[in-house]
């Protein structure tokens, strides 16, 4: 077991993951963009929110037409963000501190300007000729079929020399890898040992479920959701397709599984997975079961929906009837998403709902991502047009206004550069002026903060096995509020939490649950009670009640 044992190895069960978006959390030398050296000197406070790990988007080489999510070299370190000794250091002041270190991979797509695309276009015979996804044109000389980019328009770009279509799931200048080649598969598990071979402890791995597409080129029928697909603003085409061909594809699966012999050579070693398809959760439960495959996954279940208690708990139920052995890993925000407060409509009182949202993140089954800033409660970033910096963001303005509002600086103090640059420096992206007395320097001075609140719930939660480990039974038919036992062979657990401004009460009797309740002491205290078989939760409440 090469000196660990069998649960060391499995730390990420359970495990909370701070993510850290390197362009946002500390600009160490003053160009008013975060970098690797400014990330080492934050985590001494990293590590006392009581996490297990990091994860770093992606700082590899890249022109950043979509912010490091094109890369142009695998194995390099943007000079944007320092250099490969810098990421070393990185590792090893990590490790000091007992957190380990996760960082994005982006499999399916590389940037245009990678080494491989510029050889692969130029025409259809050489070496990397087969590298990337080519298609001959309709005998109009339209594209092969009807597949729709992410970003919007079409999925296909004409190639003058090579007189035919490359495809590509996001921006033009990010053409997909053809995964069907063995030498593509090879080459990109090569790049992944480079990384686990310095230190890394793992993955997350941008869009697994696109690696693959349907040799055949068939065209993808219309979505069967009104309006299109949840996973996209209504504005967006792509939403008005069922992606049955582009993504998701069985072949995935046995790439998966290559995946993972990897990683098992590098034990304790986790892998965490995206996924954004027409059946997310199904998707999730095939990639992560058997112990053969991905160690866990996320969806955007959490991310995009909503935060009525029927919601929740139809997304609940699906995992539970679905995943059987294998691990999901539960957020609320991310570098892609609007943030909790704002998306879940309590930006007007941050304060007061983030500290039973994260509660509720905290104790569900599965690992945990918390996204930078989430343990202040900072609401969505107002970004001016002229200040826009997503591509994404640019093509649907104004009906989508893309994903910088969760992605300006964090702030470290109140002051003019937030801590985060120095004063007289304009940071890449604004610094939201309603997130100035949200500072880590402001709540550190407030007990009842939400970061007070935070550290307290994260240590409790280490403590308690049904919350890290046990399974979960979703309780049906209480309304506005959202309940669920978690049981672990050493603890049983009812939870209770009342995402709404009202309040809402529960008849403990009616819910067919034996044993005697005692309340339990938490790092920090909700309102919540019971009394007489009644549980009272206030607006934006929660309760813990042990099972004995």
């Amino acid at each position: 077991m090469n000196g660990q044992t069998a649960a060391a190895q499995q730390w990420w069960r359970g495990a909370v993951i701070y993510q850290i978006y390197p362009r946002s959390f500390c600009d160490s030398n003053g160009d008013g963009v975060g970098d690797l050296p400014g990330i080492t000197s934050k985590l001494d406070y990293v590590a006392q929110l009581g996490v297990d790990a990091i994860w770093i988007s992606p700082f590899f080489t890249s022109p950043m037409n979509d912010f490091g999510y094109d890369i142009s070299d695998y194995r390099g370190v943007d000079p944007l963000f320092g250099t490969l000794q810098d990421f070393v250091a990185l590792i090893e002041r990590a490790h000091e501190l007992d957190l380990k270190v996760l960082i994005d991979q982006v499999l399916s797509h590389s940037s245009d300007q990678h080494a491989w695309f510029a050889q692969s276009k130029v025409d259809r015979d050489n070496e990397k000729s087969d590298w990337y996804v080519w298609a001959d044109p309709k005998p109009d000389g339209s594209p092969p079929n009807n597949w729709l980019s992410v970003f919007g328009g079409v999925a296909w770009t004409w190639e003058a020399r090579r007189q035919q279509y490359y495809l590509h799931n996001f921006l033009t200048s990010q053409p997909d890898l053809n995964f069907h080649n063995p030498d593509v598969r090879a080459a990109q598990l090569a790049n992944m040992r480079f990384w686990l071979e310095l230190g890394v402890d793992g993955f997350r791995l941008d869009v697994i479920n696109y690696c693959y597409h349907h040799k055949d080129l068939p065209d993808n029928p219309p979505s069967n959701q009104a309006g299109g697909s949840a996973a996209v603003s209504a504005s967006n085409p792509y939403g008005w397709q069922e992606h049955r061909y582009d993504v998701s594809q069985p072949e995935n699966i046995e790439f998966l599984r290559e995946l993972r012999s990897l990683l098992d050579e590098y034990p304790g070693t986790t892998t965490v997975g995206e996924i954004g398809s027409s059946d997310p959760l199904g998707d999730m439960a095939r990639y992560t079961s058997g112990g053969d495959k991905l160690h866990m996954a996320y969806t955007f279940d959490l991310l995009r929906g909503r935060s009525s208690a029927d919601y929740l708990r139809q997304v609940l139920n699906t995992v539970n009837a679905t995943l059987d052995d294998g691990w999901p890993c539960w957020s609320l925000s991310n570098h892609d998403v609007m943030r909790v407060c704002s998306r879940w409509g309590c930006d007007h009182a941050p304060e007061v709902f983030a500290p039973v949202a994260l509660a509720l993140l905290l104790s569900l089954r599965g690992s945990v991502c918390l996204y930078q800033g989430d343990e202040l409660g900072l609401v969505e970033a107002d970004v001016p047009f002229e200040r826009l910096q997503d591509p994404f963001g640019k093509t649907f303005w104004p009906d989508f206004k893309g994903r910088d509002g969760c992605r300006t600086p964090m702030v470290w103090s109140d002051s003019k550069g937030a801590g985060f640059t120095e004063d007289d420096i304009e940071p890449w992206l604004p610094i939201e002026p309603r997130h100035l007395p949200a500072s880590v320097a402001c709540q550190e001075k407030q007990p009842a903060s939400v970061l007070h609140q935070l550290r307290g719930l994260i240590e409790w939660r280490r403590a308690q096995p049904a919350l890290r480990h046990g399974d979960l039974e979703i309780l049906q038919g209480t309304g506005d509020a959202l309940s669920f036992v978690r049981r672990s062979e050493q603890q049983a657990m009812f939870v209770a939490f009342n995402l709404t401004m009202n309040t809402v009460a529960l008849d403990f009797s009616s819910l067919g649950l034996s044993g005697s309740l005692s309340q339990v002491g938490l790092g920090f205290s909700f309102s919540g009670q019971i009394i007489d078989d009644v549980i009272s939760l206030g607006p934006c409440q929660a309760v813990f009640l042990e099972i004995a």
